[in-house]
């Protein structure tokens, strides 16, 4: 237990110390926002604010967790070297799409389909090297089952299981991405998120099949240490959260929100907890169907748009809805949704 308490206080440390340091660095570059002209106008006064800010989100997580270890003496698992390898690769992804944007100074940087073949690659690998690397125990860090608490019954195999994770990496990659529109809002609703693969983690270890034999017990490969690396990104969320908060002095860019919603999704996979992702990410899954219904429509009914746009955060911007007023609103949905999913997952503990 140890390791969460220093990966999530070492990453905390590194991210609030490092990322001034990193504004400084883009300031005198003049690496900053471009914003679109057809957004709120409220958000014109942001442009030329520090981005890929999701460089010291990566680099803090990935430092603490192996400081943690160092510290502890405890060996690497394959599950957290994994879920940092898609990480890695979405970051990277994000950050060739932040790097068009700054230096060609336009609010797009690679188009969609290039976006989305780079992020389906990168899960693709993630997917195909995760079904392998077994332990003692038989147990691989990705499942073959589908799972919602834990794994079920239905046995999707290898090429359904590979098509799954694709649509999942890139269903919360981007849901995050389209979540990052407003200063702290998809900062803050992935530490609520994270923490609770923290404590699920947890759980599952305790509950473990290889130290117990309740009936109820988890058959998961390393859940303690991929509840390591949750604390890891919640403490290096929160660190960024001192600073991306508004009037936020940096922001994540793409590649902090690609890279931390691949993280969701990973802890999702190796935890066994992938249809309760929908529970735990709900601000995510919300913002993401707004886009949807809203495109939709649009094509559907010639022109016309069921919010004033999407998505939906920037429709309350143009009600009239202050900045901060939407971001905690907005932090207490998301609050309530990981709260649910908890919920959910303790459920089939609770005795009648």
């Amino acid at each position: 237990m140890k390791e969460i308490l220093f990966s999530g206080a070492i990453s905390a440390f590194l991210s609030i110390f490092f990322t001034p340091v990193f504004i400084r660095i883009l300031a005198r570059r003049g690496y900053g926002q471009f914003i679109r002209d057809d957004g709120p106008t409220t958000h014109h006064t942001k442009r030329g604010t520090p981005t890929m800010g999701g460089v010291v989100l990566i680099f803090s997580s990935i430092l603490a967790y192996c400081i943690s270890h160092l510290v502890t003496r405890s060996p690497l698992s394959a599950s957290a070297v994994l879920i940092f390898g898609l990480v890695i690769g979405l970051g990277l992804v994000g950050l060739a799409d932040d790097w068009l944007k700054v230096s060609k100074q336009r609010s797009l940087g690679l188009n969609a389909k290039q976006k989305l073949l780079g992020q389906a690659l990168v899960a693709g690998i993630f997917a195909i090297v995760g079904i392998h690397f077994k332990d003692d125990d038989g147990l691989s860090p990705i499942s073959l089952h589908l799972s919602g608490v834990r794994d079920t019954s239905l046995v999707l195999g290898s090429i359904l299981v590979v098509i799954w994770i694709i649509f999942m990496v890139l269903g919360t990659s981007n849901g995050v991405n389209l979540t990052d529109g407003l200063d702290g809002l998809a900062t803050g609703a992935s530490i609520m998120t994270f923490l609770a693969f923290v404590l699920i983690g947890v759980w599952e270890f305790g509950q473990s099949c290889a130290v117990t034999h309740v009936a109820k017990c988890y058959a998961v490969r390393d859940p303690l240490d991929v509840a390591v690396v949750a604390a890891a990104f919640a403490g290096a969320c929160a660190g960024f959260l001192w600073w991306n908060a508004s009037p936020a002095k940096i922001f994540m860019g793409d590649v902090g929100s690609l890279s931390l919603g691949g993280a969701v999704a990973a802890f999702a996979i190796t935890l066994r907890t992938e249809l309760l992702l929908i529970a735990l990410g709900g601000l995510f899954v919300l913002i993401t169907l707004s886009v949807i219904i809203q495109t939709g429509y649009f094509k559907l009914s010639g022109g016309k748009r069921v919010f004033k746009m999407a998505p939906l955060q920037h429709h309350f911007e143009l009600v009239g809805w202050g900045e901060v007023t939407i971001v905690i609103r907005f932090w207490i949905l998301a609050g309530l949704s990981v709260a649910t999913g908890l919920g959910l997952f303790y459920a089939q503990w609770v005795v009648s």
